[in-house]
């Protein structure tokens, strides 16, 4: 039997860049990790770095950054006794976790930037060269609403902290499902006038391409997503470090619609500032693997999916 060696060659290599011409990301850049004390919280299971990594192998990923769901003690009326150092034990433990495998993994605090501790923290984290690179915000789970001025004011605190300890910030935007806060062009509007002009130096990560997840069926998203859009067509300077990763929303839930809806966004966003997540594997999401498959399945061109599999933000490289 003749060997033809070509197609061998062909095929090692189309293995190595992910499955048949799919480049595999670079980077996944919206990844947790959980502290038996966390899960205990949160009624989930634990996840280590190390369980991280052998995701992030099996997908032939290089490199992720730990998102600290220290947040989740300052959710209001769930807040457990000694909140704050609770919160400081959780993101030092993320930290350390990220220190294990400190070529591939970053930590990334986290906190509720509502609470009077919030700047002390930033200030803390800044100095832990694990956690020193950026803070992770959830505005759901802390009750953020981008439409009162009282808000704004602390946050505006909390972005000019970040941007003098040069430290991103990946904010999920998203406003509470369960009290059903208002999410839309009037929110997307505040948080480019209001927040934006003071992160002149560092990146802000919108996660979840402004929605949650799983999928990208959220009714309210559009129009936040419109805002976002036009000040990027219009050359919105204030958009110049702004990074949107698509964790979650590219998911096999999605009708055809919004599949269509979604490849629409991100080439409306522009490919070059959008980022690959996988968030962890729990409450239906995706494993790196399956989920960078599912990138393939939106019609974007072959090199608008190399460029996605390339693009890293600046705390990662």
């Amino acid at each position: 039997m003749r060997i033809n060696y070509l197609t061998i060659i062909v095929i090692v290599i189309a293995g190595a860049v992910g499955g048949f011409g799919q480049a595999r990301p670079a980077a996944d850049h919206h990844q947790h990790v959980f502290s038996p004390t966390m899960a205990e919280f949160q009624k989930i299971k634990p996840i280590t770095a190390a369980d991280v990594i052998a995701d992030l192998d099996a997908a032939g990923i290089g490199k992720a950054v730990l998102l600290s769901t220290a947040y989740s003690y300052g959710r209001p009326g769930r807040e457990p006794q000694n909140e704050y150092e609770k919160v400081k034990e959780e993101n030092d433990w993320v930290g350390a976790q990220a220190a294990l495998f400190p070529k591939r993994l970053i930590g990334f605090c986290g906190l509720n930037p509502l609470k009077e501790y919030a700047l002390e923290e930033i200030a803390r984290c800044s100095k832990i060269p694990s956690l020193s690179r950026g803070i992770k915000m959830h505005f759901g789970n802390s009750d953020v609403q981008l439409e009162k001025p009282e808000h704004i004011e602390k946050l505006k605190a909390i972005f000019r902290a970040a941007n003098a300890n040069k430290m991103a910030i990946v904010v999920h935007m998203r406003a509470s499902f369960s009290l059903e806060r208002p999410y839309g062009a009037e929110q997307a509007r505040s948080f480019i006038d209001n927040l934006l002009p003071l992160m002149k130096d560092v990146p802000v990560q919108i996660a979840h391409l402004g929605s949650s997840g799983p999928g990208y069926g959220d009714p309210k998203v559009d129009a936040v997503m419109d805002v976002f859009v036009d000040a990027i067509a219009k050359k919105d300077p204030r958009m110049r470090n702004v990074w949107f990763d698509v964790t979650t929303v590219v998911h096999p839930v999605n009708t055809a619609e919004r599949t269509t809806k979604l490849a629409e966004r991100i080439r409306q966003i522009g490919v070059k500032r959008v980022l690959y997540g996988s968030d962890a594997p729990l409450s239906g999401n995706l494993r790196p693997k399956e989920s960078w498959a599912e990138m393939g399945k939106l019609g974007l061109s072959e090199k608008e999916i190399k460029t996605i599999a390339g693009n890293r933000a600046p705390y990662l490289r």
